[in-house]
């Protein structure tokens, strides 16, 4: 009884050791088909072109207006006319807010009536001084002729002199009167808060009927309205302090926005802080501000975006370029030469996120890896050409 149990139980045995054998065959053999098989690979050809050497910024940076203004009436007063409304576009000069002025107002009035007044009074007494002086002159021709007496016509000079500075004096109270329409009016004025120049409301603080007060000397208070020339834009960003010596107005600069996905614009560096600002310890930073060379048309391009500033400080054309992705480690690239990668060692000159200048190490036209983040890439690999997707 014990016997057929035992040929039952090394019958199972073989039967596994044959199953792990075909087990290990066919694994060698998929490795082997693995191993003769090709790795597919995108390649890119070694070409000559521009390459530039660029900062950019450490922080994101902030699209400014060239000119802002937040402004509050020169004088305190409660509003009576309000003229505009957030977004409105306003011309250089025009009237924003009015202040309630009626008793201004009626100063005015009043300088105008001692005006009148006085024009009136000058009328009449360089009227009479003329007279006098007329007479005077015949009370001459009459003494010459010794019509009258000596004292008679001292008389007469003196009545002539004395109504010519009565007319000098009232002409005096004109000045006055005009000086006084002067002051009504500039008071008037201060009571009006104007455009200083052509641009979009962004803001407005104030409503009709309540008071607007200005600003006292060292106190700040919240602006009437704020004004916007979006007509002239730059961005104001941090660059790295090791990157501050590289600057120089007038540079050629990228400007590309979060709001405005896939487009560039085209600037040029307008300030470089001549300090360095140390709010953070471990990252001191220069402020830059690049200006647009135009308006983005057609953009909705707001100030206070969120932007990025590339400033180019150099550039080498025509020369061999590499795309920076392709460069592992230690500057090394592969090379795809007969079906097989192979590795070399080249020398790079100026480079930046995107290209690598070749100095030595590469032939124009020899092609390179850049799918290096595929399975199984590497010097000695036999390789297939791949189109990207």
């Amino acid at each position: 009884m014990t016997l057929p149990h035992l040929g039952s139980l090394l019958s199972r045995h073989k039967k596994l050791a044959i199953a792990i054998l075909i087990a290990v065959a066919l694994a060698a053999a998929f490795a082997v088909m693995l191993r003769d098989k090709p790795l597919a690979v995108v390649l890119v050809a070694v070409e000559r072109g521009t390459v530039e050497a660029s900062v950019s910024n450490t922080r994101a940076g902030t699209v400014n207006a060239c000119r802002r203004a937040k402004m509050s009436p020169s004088a305190g007063g409660q509003i009576a006319r309000l003229h505009v409304k957030k977004g409105d576009r306003v011309k250089k000069g025009e009237v924003l807010l009015e202040l309630w002025d009626e008793d201004l107002r009626a100063q005015e009035r009043l300088a105008q009536e001692q005006l009148n007044v006085s024009l009136t009074r000058v009328a009449e007494v360089c009227a009479l001084a003329d007279a006098a002086q007329r007479d005077a002159v015949r009370a001459q021709e009459l003494r010459d002729k010794g019509f009258i007496s000596a004292q008679q016509l001292d008389r007469t000079l003196t009545e002539a002199s004395a109504k010519q500075s009565a007319c000098a004096s009232a002409k005096g109270d004109i000045e006055q009167s005009k000086s006084r329409i002067a002051l009504a009016r500039a008071q008037l004025e201060r009571m009006n808060l104007r455009a200083p120049f052509d641009g979009v409301v962004a803001d407005i603080s104030g409503e009709l009927g309540e008071y607007a007060t200005p600003s006292p000397p060292g106190i700040l208070t919240i602006p009437a309205i704020d004004l916007i020339d979006d007509s002239c834009l730059y961005v104001s960003a941090p660059i790295d302090e090791v990157d501050a010596a590289r600057l120089k107005l007038g540079q050629v600069s990228r400007i590309t926005l979060d709001a405005i996905k896939g487009r560039s614009f085209a600037g040029k560096v307008r300030r470089i802080a001549p300090y360095v600002l140390d709010l953070e310890k471990q990252a001191r930073t220069v402020e830059v501000e690049v200006e647009f060379d135009r308006p983005a048309e057609g953009e909705n391009l707001l100030v206070g975006y969120s932007a990025d500033v590339e400033i180019i400080h150099e550039v080498r054309a025509p020369v061999l370029r590499i795309p920076a992705q392709t460069l592992l480690q230690g500057n090394r690239v592969l090379v795809y030469a007969d079906g097989v990668l192979e590795e070399r060692t080249v020398q790079t000159g100026l480079s930046n996120w995107e290209y690598a200048e070749v100095v030595s190490g590469l032939q124009e036209g020899e092609r390179i890896v850049v799918s290096l983040d595929r399975e199984g890439v590497k010097a000695g690999a036999r390789a297939v050409e791949v189109t990207a997707q």
